[in-house]
């Protein structure tokens, strides 16, 4: 089943539903940890699941000799293989993400026929990160700067246009995929201001995405002034929310330095209250988070969207209170 259908399905039923993403393993190990991780999480019937992708990075190595060399790889490979195997064993919508990022329009067009012969109708469509060290991100060569040029190539695929030599056959396939896209509650780091930000949204909306997933937050006011801001720039379609539990001392500097988000002093003085106690510390994190799901449940949302980053532990009790 296509997202879009899940969502207007939980919302005609007013039933919120239970979703998470996963990162696929590095590169060399099997996939049996994410199948323990989806085996941990079934129990609340997850709507989908998200396949994050990951752009390659810069390895360098020693030759014999002692001088260095350098080569591109990707850490984490096999987004689209794992959610293929996440539909065939489980049967769960799966959702890979697409990148921009280090691909061209003719890598992306192939991906996405692998995807159609797996059978995969849904897509998360995304910029993609900056490599390290770039002041400011550049596309692969005949690649994407944007993500709503992403969106509008699936859309030509789903209309049978393809971006190769043979875009003018008439015999071209129609695909049918479903796309999502993201947003950010709190801005975009790179965004000029939040109105350019919204209106850069839009643009991906009316490139053709159908629903949009948050960047995660901590204060249920950005993500309620998100959509307001996004209903009155004329984007209609369900905006779901991002959510991620905050349980250590670490990450009330690093989530806000990876993801742009900002943490409630009242939030950060409950960690750092009980910073010599793990597991107080833990479920003070956990406690806000479930707080915050209820109230996000209550204003009527569709799906929460869970980030666990590897790590279904911290999410599980959230949910098991919550579906």
């Amino acid at each position: 089943m296509k997202v879009p259908q899940i969502i207007a399905q939980a919302t005609a039923a007013r039933r919120t539903r239970f979703a998470f993403e996963i990162l696929p393993p590095l590169k060399g190990d099997g996939i049996d940890p994410i199948y323990a991780s989806i085996d941990e999480l079934l129990e609340f019937d997850p709507a989908y699941i998200n396949i994050t992708c990951h752009r390659e990075t810069l390895r360098q190595s020693v030759r014999s000799d002692g001088s260095a060399e350098y080569h591109m790889e990707r850490r984490r490979p096999g987004t689209v293989g794992i959610a293929a195997a996440i539909e065939r064993k489980y049967g769960v919508p799966a959702v890979p993400h697409l990148i921009c990022a280090g691909e061209s329009k003719y890598t992306i067009e192939d991906q996405l026929i692998d995807m159609d012969f797996l059978g995969l109708e849904n897509l998360l469509v995304l910029r993609g990160d900056k490599m390290p060290g770039e002041a400011a991100f550049r596309p692969s060569r005949d690649g994407y700067s944007h993500a709503a040029d992403l969106v509008r190539q699936v859309m030509a695929m789903n209309r049978g246009i393809l971006t190769g030599r043979d875009s003018e056959s008439p015999a071209a396939r129609k695909t049918g995929f479903a796309v999502g896209v993201a947003g950010y509650p709190e801005t975009h780091a790179e965004a000029v201001s939040p109105e350019d930000d919204i209106l850069r949204l839009k643009e991906k909306v009316d490139a053709g995405a159908q629903y949009i997933i948050t960047q995660l937050f901590y204060n249920n006011t950005k993500f309620f002034d998100f959509v307001s801001r996004c209903r009155a720039a004329g984007i209609s379609v369900p905006i779901i929310p991002g959510i991620k539990p905050l349980t250590t001392v670490r990450q009330l500097t690093l989530l806000p330095q990876t993801f742009g988000c900002s943490i409630p002093q009242e939030l950060s003085e409950m960690i750092l209250a009980n910073k010599d106690d793990a597991l107080k510390m833990r479920r003070a994190g956990l406690d806000w988070c479930t707080a915050q799901c209820r109230e996000l449940i209550a204003s009527g949302v569709p799906v929460l969207h869970f980030f666990p980053n590897g790590r279904p532990a911290d999410i599980y009790p959230v949910a098991e209170a919550l579906f």
